[in-house]
């Protein structure tokens, strides 16, 4: 029997792989693998997977065993919820591609699939270095897409997008072999940097190290300044890529390899971090209230909700924790929507200028009402997904820091004004001339839009088997910080 785990890493990159020689038929088999790959999961959640604290699903085997290298995986309920999520999106986000002209579709669709090889890998992985290796891997998918599909600027802003993300790899990678070097038997196993009782000092600079690779990724100001470039100058499905799963690679590693493994840093410099993270939220959502390019303006509301999420990590509260995941999620699923919504403005009309849109709703009633519902649910209105997960989050920022919570709680208000006010403009307002003619919905851009109105809804109304899922983990992870840093201290 084949390790269900490892086929649900390697299964899209043997399907890249047979992607690239699939010529005219690449959005196709592109398409089946990617939906095979969502039956795994959901195969493996509901038949192998129980919502309990502990890893499940682990292989462990020495790889390069004189350096304390093996192939150690598993899946717990945090990293369960966010390979589901990768299986959910990488469909979707290559169904919307469907329609498009593509040059040489093969290498694109067999990009999007190896990078979510290497997400997954992320997510499972339970060795320092092979966390490194899938993080890195992930990297080259997404930076050769950005390359050949970008627009006119795409050399520059990609150059700056790689050496930003290389430079934060390499501090991640300096600390993990600095810590494997500290551990008993010279390995990178995470449970080995669990067991570590490092200095105040020492965990101080390695807090530095890991918080400006994860930081970078996420992206938290002032290490923010890659994202709004590459977004909008990304194809869509790249931006798709990079908003509504590879940021997540930040938050998780954050939640993974720095709160169990540096409880005294946290103590420490949490603070500064999380302020830092709300300082974001607000420098973000400002700037996003004069965007006129849409696609930027979602950019910078990314920022804005990335920013939430980070600054709750930072609480180390059971709802802080817990609401990141739930969050972590949303923003995925709403992300994907709106920048979806924004290359349908750009293919109808050629533009996404605020200025050059307006009364489009009454010419494409069925996309004007998905469009509000997904923003609705990047608003956090009652009732929809995006609820819960910020209910959650300000309530965990709030019990740490009033004035962080009240600084992150308006910036939830200008980002409901600066997305209503832009609804309004795009489908209220004066018809122009590029919306006069302007289509409904075709079906691939109804199956994916209906899709995320269909989770926006459901994890909206009934939240309760995302939070079974990953609650008893996050319970667990809380537990492991309290115990290191008791150790720690003695």
């Amino acid at each position: 029997m084949l390790p269900l785990l490892s086929t649900l890493i390697f299964l899209p990159l043997l399907g890249g792989l047979i992607t690239f020689f699939s010529g005219v038929n690449a959005r196709k088999t592109a398409l089946a693998v990617a939906l095979v790959e969502l039956a795994l999961s959901l195969w493996v959640l509901l038949a192998h997977f129980v919502p309990t604290a502990g890893m499940q699903l682990v292989e462990d085997y020495w790889w390069v065993e004189s350096l304390g290298i093996s192939y150690k995986i598993g899946l717990d309920g945090i990293s369960m919820a966010l390979v589901l999520l990768t299986t959910v999106l990488v469909p979707l986000i290559i169904l919307s591609a469907f329609g498009r002209d593509v040059k040489s579709p093969s290498l694109y669709f067999g990009l999007i699939l190896l990078m979510q090889s290497a997400l997954i890998g992320v997510f499972a992985s339970l060795d320092g270095f092979l966390f490194y290796l899938f993080w890195e891997l992930a990297l080259i998918p997404i930076y050769l897409i950005c390359l050949n599909w970008g627009g006119e600027n795409r050399t520059r802003i990609t150059l700056k997008f790689f050496i930003y993300t290389l430079f934060g790899s390499l501090l991640m990678l300096v600390a993990f072999i600095w810590m494997r070097a500290q551990t008993a038997n010279q390995s990178f196993d995470i449970d080995q940097f669990y067991a570590l009782k490092l200095s105040s000092d020492a965990q101080s600079w390695i807090f530095w190290a890991l918080f400006l690779a994860f930081a970078i990724k996420m992206p938290v100001f002032p290490f923010h300044s890659w994202q709004p470039d590459t977004y909008t100058d990304a194809p869509t499905q790249g931006t798709m890529l990079l908003s509504g799963i590879m940021l997540k690679m930040g938050i998780y590693g954050v939640i993974r390899w720095m709160l169990p493994v540096l409880p005294i840093g946290v103590d420490t410099w949490g603070l500064l971090a999380a302020s830092l993270a709300v300082a974001g939220i607000v420098y973000a959502s400002l700037i996003a209230w004069v965007q006129k390019d849409f696609k930027r303006l979602i950019a910078y509301s990314s920022i804005a909700h990335v920013g939430m999420i980070a600054a709750a990590v930072f609480t180390l509260s059971t709802q802080g924790l817990l609401g990141s995941v739930v969050q972590m999620l949303s923003h995925g699923v709403n992300v994907v929507g709106l920048f979806l919504v924004a290359d349908i403005l750009l293919h109808r009309t050629g533009t996404r200028d605020l200025g050059q849109l307006g009364g489009i709703r009454s010419v494409a009633p069925a996309f004007a009402t998905t469009f509000i519902i997904i923003l609705l649910g990047a608003v956090a209105l009652p009732l929809t997904n995006g609820f819960i997960g910020e209910f959650m989050l300000l309530s965990g920022i709030f019990r740490y820091n009033i004035t962080l919570a009240s600084l992150a709680g308006l910036s939830v208000i200008f980002g409901a004004v600066y997305m209503l006010r832009a609804y309004r403009i795009i489908m209220l307002g004066e018809q122009q001339s590029s919306s006069a003619t302007f289509a409904d919905l075709v079906w691939n851009e109804k199956a994916v839009l209906y899709t995320l109105v269909v989770l926006i809804f459901l994890f909206g109304v009934y939240p309760d088997p995302l939070i079974r899922l990953v609650g008893p983990s996050v319970e667990h992870l809380q537990e492991v910080i309290t115990n290191a840093g008791a150790a720690t201290l003695r």
